[in-house]
């Protein structure tokens, strides 16, 4: 753990193991945090708050620039470590090191942004606002994307002069600790970034009941996300949730199907399927749908899967034993209960030197009915279920017949489809011809269940700041 600029052990002299999940072997052994943990982080980011947001937004972004050129300095030793712990092969891991420097450099653009206004009000008056970091934070880390994520809730946080502590997953903390270790080294104040490892339910909970924090930012499970909603509703704390989606894919007559395809293979098996964003569902156009579907196939079968630290791997393995097993049983009771065809895929692959690993292969499944779990269930895992439509219409009520609303595709080449696509699919992130597109610069959160609030962009820097406003009277 990391507080106070410090690397601790857990208030219980207890540690936890973090195994690779390609190969099942030991990587390392963190503190298992506690309630008395989580509370001591909280005082020392409670502490170093005026310090810091006394500290000029110009400084800030000294100090966030100069851990960002560290990160890029680093970045091979960071993807390498971040590919033992999640998985997720070298190449994906050396883009997410490269989002997290760009997003700090991002927000270090916005150091001078966030000003207050002058505004004459009737009866010849005249107000001002002001913007204020709101206080302490607590930021909830996710398995899949660590890193990536990490510098969306650290990044306005910090610029706009907040303190933190943040809760990393409990699979993946190595990497987290190690980003915050350079930012202490690029001059972060001690306290200013805490990190608490430890069980959710423990150091988690403990963190969202704490009335020193102020506000909470949680990306994860939609169960976990409405606890926290609760519990912070409690202490009228504010919270930004994104709790995941089950992001469909409308292919249309008139798409360019080879695109359509490598935006599917990628939308769908990118980190073995395991992106908020991923594509969950595919429909496509009956009269396309057979040649779509073999290119698609073809794509599918030549994936290769392996060891993420290997070359020429396109898909690690998934991260947990949990989720494994979650896929397993899933795709069990397509079959067992006649829920559709797998066209290719289903099973545990043998890898080499990789016999423990939570390995899965990537998955086409067609015929799936309507209210299927692979349709109503976020789908976290290498499966793609692939359904045929009519028309536009059809395909958008396919769409949004779901709970969720974080992020859709259309792939078409004709405007008149495109519009109504775009406007009418519930979702808070609609792409055309492309699918899991990010970017710091606009903002990313979902609708319905799939949460609360937005990251990045300039908006983000709203969630973190208060407004005040100041009549004059001279």
């Amino acid at each position: 753990m990391q507080i106070g600029g410090k690397a601790v052990d857990a208030c219980s002299g207890e540690f936890f193991d973090i195994i690779n999940p390609a190969t099942g072997e030991l990587i390392d052994r963190v503190p298992k945090g506690t309630e008395d943990d989580a509370a001591i982080a909280v005082e020392s980011a409670s502490s170093a708050f005026n310090g810091w947001a006394s500290t000029s937004p110009q400084q800030r972004a000294r100090i966030l620039y100069t851990a960002s050129g560290i990160v890029r300095q680093r970045q091979d030793e960071l993807a390498f470590l971040l590919t033992r712990e999640q998985g997720k092969p070298l190449a994906e891991s050396k883009n997410e090191i490269e989002g997290f420097a760009h997003v700090l450099e991002y927000y270090c653009g916005l150091a001078s942004s966030f000003h207050g206004d002058f505004v004459p009000v009737h009866q010849n008056g005249y107000a001002f606002t002001v913007k204020k970091p709101l206080g302490v934070c607590t930021a909830i880390i996710p398995w899949n994307m660590p890193a990536l994520i990490m510098a969306w809730k650290i990044g306005p946080a910090l610029i706009s002069g907040n303190t933190l502590v943040l809760k990393p997953a409990s699979n993946t903390p190595l990497t987290n600790l190690t980003l915050a270790s350079i930012l202490s080294e690029a001059g972060l104040p001690p306290g200013v970034l805490n990190i608490v490892t430890g069980p959710g339910e423990v150091v988690g909970e403990s963190l969202v009941k704490s009335p020193k924090v102020k506000k909470i930012s949680f990306t994860g499970e939609a169960r976990t996300g409405k606890r926290i909603a609760e519990l912070a509703a409690g202490g009228m704390k504010r919270v930004t949730l994104e709790l995941g989606g089950s992001d469909p894919m409308l292919v249309c007559d008139d798409a360019d199907l080879e695109a359509a395809v490598a935006g599917a293979l990628r939308g769908r098996f990118y980190n073995c399927g395991q992106a908020c964003t991923a594509v969950k569902r595919l429909f496509v156009f009956e009269s396309v749908a057979e040649r779509f579907i073999k290119k698609l196939e073809a794509g599918v079968r030549n994936l290769r899967v392996g060891n993420g630290l290997h070359e020429n791997v396109d898909m690690g393995p998934l991260n947990n034993r949990r989720q494994w097993e979650y896929i397993k049983e899933l795709v069990a009771d397509v079959e067992e209960k006649d829920e559709g065809r797998i066209i290719t895929g289903g099973r545990v692959p043998e890898v080499s030197t990789c016999s423990k690993g939570y390995f899965f292969e990537p998955t086409l499944i067609v015929d799936v009915p309507r209210e299927s779990r692979l349709l109503k269930e976020e789908v976290f895992g290498p499966v793609l279920p692939v359904g045929q439509v009519k028309d536009l219409d059809e395909a958008i009520e396919e769409a949004n017949n779901t709970c969720y609303g974080l992020g859709a595709s259309i792939w078409t080449k004709n405007l008149d489809k495109a519009r109504p696509g775009c406007e009418q699919l519930n979702a808070g992130i609609v792409w055309l011809n492309q699918h899991l597109k990010v970017a710091p610069e606009v903002p990313f959160g979902g609708t319905r269940e799939s949460g609360i609030g937005r990251e990045n962009g300039p908006d983000a820097l709203s969630e973190y700041l208060d407004l005040k406003t100041i009549m004059l009277k001279i």
